[in-house]
């Protein structure tokens, strides 16, 4: 196995759709479609059920999944020690969730012309690290949202978001202008595996202790909420499916969208990465 294809069998299983992995991986879909097929021949059995509207998981594919992602950060770790070995000018970023973030953009618009010979890698991740494998050292610097257990690490709020619920587009609440947590307080919540960060899993849970379906990225979050009326909250300002809404919470305090490196480091292309970030997300 390839980790071209890991990396391809990893983006399809946390989107849950071939088309918007394609997207997330800059390629048309026709080849990553032949790309999973082989990887389904060498391993002998399917990966996913498809089905019009996206693609699930098989016994076998939940399986490959924690496989891939053990072996994809083996090679994160591998590359950057080779890396720091050879002098290279390597930025290795995590990145959580959503990379659409127009922040991200304009922030990898502005390293490229403040530091071009800055070789940056990108590390995307899922929802169940909101330090996106910094404590693993299998990045420098992440770029994801707090709450989290902040010890040993260094944080910088760069922008914040307002939260509200995601709901169907039926949901007799969708239609509302805004809602108070209490409203939702009989619904099943989408909640992270266990061992997540409990600052986070708190925060996204509004609070208090919930119960509802597992989730490890966004779109298992909007499958959640799609197929079984699950709810659960995401920041406001992101498109959702036609199917789906947004609703504000009126007492919900906002998401903080961070830069965060390890406490001490010294390495002088994060300093700069977390100043050249500063004042993309200012504008």
């Amino acid at each position: 196995m390839e980790l071209r294809t890991l990396r391809y069998f990893v983006a399809v299983a946390e989107e849950l759709h071939f088309g918007r992995a394609a997207t997330r991986l800059h390629m048309s879909q026709p080849p990553l479609s032949r790309a999973i097929k082989q990887l389904e021949a060498e391993v002998g059995a399917l990966l996913f059920v498809r089905s019009p509207t996206g693609v699930t998981l098989t016994p076998v594919g939940s399986v490959l999944l924690d496989e891939a992602r053990a072996l994809l950060d083996h090679a994160y770790r591998v590359r950057g020690r080779v890396s720091a070995a050879a002098g290279a000018a390597t930025l290795t970023i995590g990145i959580l969730g959503d990379g659409t973030d127009p922040g991200v953009a304009r922030l990898a618009a502005a390293h490229r012309r403040s530091r071009p010979g800055v070789d940056i890698r990108v590390r995307d991740t899922d929802l169940t690290d909101p330090t996106c494998g910094l404590r693993a050292g299998l990045v420098d610097v992440a770029l994801t949202r707090a709450p989290f257990d902040e010890t040993a690490l260094t944080v910088r709020t760069l922008r914040t978001d307002p939260v509200g619920v995601v709901l169907r587009a039926d949901d007799p609440l969708a239609g509302r202008d805004g809602l108070r947590l209490a409203e939702l307080s009989d619904r099943r919540w989408f909640q992270f595996p266990q061992g997540t960060d409990p600052l986070w899993q708190s925060y996204w849970n509004g609070g208090r202790p919930r119960e509802g379906p597992v989730v490890r990225a966004v779109q298992e979050c909007l499958q959640a909420v799609l197929w079984n009326g699950t709810v659960g909250l995401a920041p406001l300002g992101h498109d959702l499916p036609a199917q789906l809404a947004g609703v504000p919470l009126t007492d919900m305090p906002p998401s903080r969208v961070v830069a965060v490196w390890n406490e001490g480091d010294t390495n002088p292309l994060v300093r700069s990465f977390i100043e050249i970030a500063t004042a993309a997300y200012r504008h």
